[in-house]
């Protein structure tokens, strides 16, 4: 459950420390008083989307900080585990979110920087909250599949699971069908085009590394005649009289035949030949490499002339001759692919009608699944409805197909089918006898709709495993009895988990364990919310203010202690 909830500097509260408790805490104040800012808060906690504007102004960062409490075998403190956040071993978690004026924001769990998708993954283990939102998605009939399936999880999963995955595949594969037949002149243009593209490149001949190798030819063309007379110059200095290597030669000589009469001129006789017969092989190869050099300025020419054309293909097909054969290739493998159009089709239809059996057997048995659980959360909505004053309610959920020529075929009918399987679900209810079943959101009132969804969401809250719920006025729309009845309801709620209620109704209000009041302070420089628990007497105050608007007289003050007593003495008989 959650402990405490630290706001500082978010939106105009500057500073609210507030440690909640079991059971059902209340929370009250005038319109506009920031109670709706305490649940903002308390989403960015459980993965909320951060914003600068949530920063209060002339102030650096907002920062919020909640301590909660989790029993020992608790998914969250499992998913922390995986997280590599380390857990106490009296299984408390501090979540904290700082956010910036820029917008951005730094998440710590007991310490440890997380990601936002840690949060969000982890969010929804902690609390759930369940606001006026939730009515208006009580008027969506599209939505009513979520409410049923959440209640059936424990059955539905499995076959939930092994729906999805058939109905990605058949998905994708009726896509791919559709994306084939759709036009077949585009096709005809498509083939058109690659076997243009294929046919200028195949024409080309091109060879791997063919660019690079014309570069260099070109490069050495573009200077040959430097390099002939290089290798003229370097020839003549070596070889002929009086050059470099008749020079050579003779020192060689001169040194031969001295070198008898002194052993250390040995070595440097040895070196000094070497050498000569090294140059005598230089002077050999300059004079191959001279005969050789036989240009003509047509080779140069066709070098620049296939330099040209490569780089015309560059510029349609890639970045070099690699590349435009790649691509050669992959538009080799999708003309294989569109010339065999035909089997391909055919291979997808008759792959798409496999899917569509299978699917249909899978439809089938969450189908069967789906309307026991359908039966059953009826039957418990209406012994809700019972308790909150609707005594004579019925309610019925809608589980039926529609049919669909698209659609796969089940029972010798055709029938759609979406992510959530070949059912519609739709909500029906007759508020008063003789009234038939009709929509929910055609004829329901804003009151009857606040106890519908207060008893789904009691009966969703006994199947799941968070330890706190926050209504955030749920009971608009409703006064007198069923007022009482919403109170008492959610107390029972609260018996077996922590409950933050934001309510304007005293009837909910006098049945708090703890009740805070919220209210707005304004100076001349600054405005500000301030969140205060309210001792006996204050309580007292406040729901004579709930009663009786601004004027708070003796007789409402009465009347809220007769109220709170009332609370009480029901809560002890009625084991509220």
């Amino acid at each position: 459950m959650l402990l405490e909830l630290s706001i500082r500097n978010f939106a105009i509260i500057k500073s609210v420390t507030i440690s909640f408790q079991r059971g059902l805490n209340i929370l009250t104040g005038e319109t506009g008083a920031g109670k709706s800012i305490i649940i903002d808060a308390l989403g960015l906690l459980l993965g909320g989307r951060a914003s600068a504007d949530f920063v209060r102004y002339g102030e650096t960062r907002a920062e919020v900080e909640g301590l909660f409490e989790l029993p020992a075998g608790h998914p969250a403190l499992a998913l922390c585990e995986s997280f590599g956040v380390a857990v106490e071993q009296d299984g408390t978690l501090v979540v904290r979110r700082d956010i910036s004026s820029q917008g951005k924001s730094i998440i710590r769990i007991n310490g440890q920087l997380v990601t936002l998708a840690m949060l969000r993954e982890l969010g929804p283990w902690l609390v759930t909250v369940h606001g006026q939102h939730d009515t208006h998605m009580l008027m969506q009939a599209d939505k009513h599949i979520n409410w049923l399936d959440a209640y059936g999880e424990a059955e539905l999963g499995p076959a939930k699971k092994e729906y999805a995955q058939l109905y990605a595949a058949y998905k994708k594969t009726r896509q791919d069908l559709e994306r084939m037949a759709r036009n077949e002149r585009e096709l005809v243009q498509r083939i058109d085009l690659l076997q243009y593209q294929l046919n200028e490149i195949e024409a080309a001949a091109l060879t791997p590394g063919e660019d690079e190798k014309l570069l260099k030819q070109r490069k050495k063309w573009m200077n040959i005649e430097k390099v002939y007379a290089g290798i003229q110059d370097a020839y003549r200095a070596l070889y002929g009289d009086q050059r470099g290597l008749d020079w050579l030669g003779h020192a060689m000589s001169e040194l031969e035949r001295i070198a008898s009469y002194e052993e250390q001129l040995a070595p440097i006789v040895e070196s000094v030949q070497s050498a000569y017969y090294q140059m005598e092989d230089v002077v050999q190869q300059l004079r191959q490499l001279s005969d050789q050099l036989d240009f003509e300025p047509e080779q140069l020419a066709e070098v620049e002339r296939r330099l040209d054309q490569i780089q015309n293909l560059k510029r349609k097909y890639g970045k070099n001759v690699d590349d435009i054969l790649e691509y050669a290739a992959a538009i080799q493998d999708e003309l294989d692919e569109m010339q065999h159009y035909e089997d391909r089709l055919q291979q997808l239809e008759h792959r798409l009608s496999e899917l569509a059996a299978d699917l249909a057997v899978e439809a089938q048995e969450l189908s069967v699944i789906r309307r026991e659980c359908a039966e059953r959360l009826a039957r418990e909505i209406e012994q809700q409805l019972k308790d909150l004053h609707m005594e004579r309610a019925r309610f019925a959920i809608d589980v039926r197909r529609v049919p669909d020529e698209d659609g796969i075929e089940l029972e010798g009918a055709k029938w759609r089918v979406d992510a959530n399987g070949i059912d519609q679900v739709e909500f029906l209810i007759s508020p008063n006898p003789g009234e038939p079943l009709r929509p929910l959101a055609k004829i329901a009132s804003g009151g009857e709709l606040s106890r519908v969804m207060l008893a789904i969401k009691t009966i969703l809250a006994g199947t799941d495993q968070v330890q706190t719920l926050i209504f955030d006025e749920v009971d608009t729309g409703v006064s007198g009895r069923a007022a009482q009845a919403i109170a008492e309801k959610l107390a029972r709620v609260a018996q077996k988990r922590q409950v933050l209620c934001i309510t304007h109704l005293p009837q909910v209000a006098s049945l708090a364990d703890a009740h805070f009041l919220i209210r707005k302070e304004m100076s001349e420089h600054e405005t500000m919310t301030v969140v205060e628990r309210l001792s006996d007497e204050e309580r007292v105050k406040e729901l004579a203010r709930m009663l009786g608007g601004a004027e708070v007289t003796s007789k409402t003050e009465e009347h809220a202690r007769e109220m709170i007593l009332l609370g009480q003495q029901r809560k002890a008989v009625n084991g509220v």
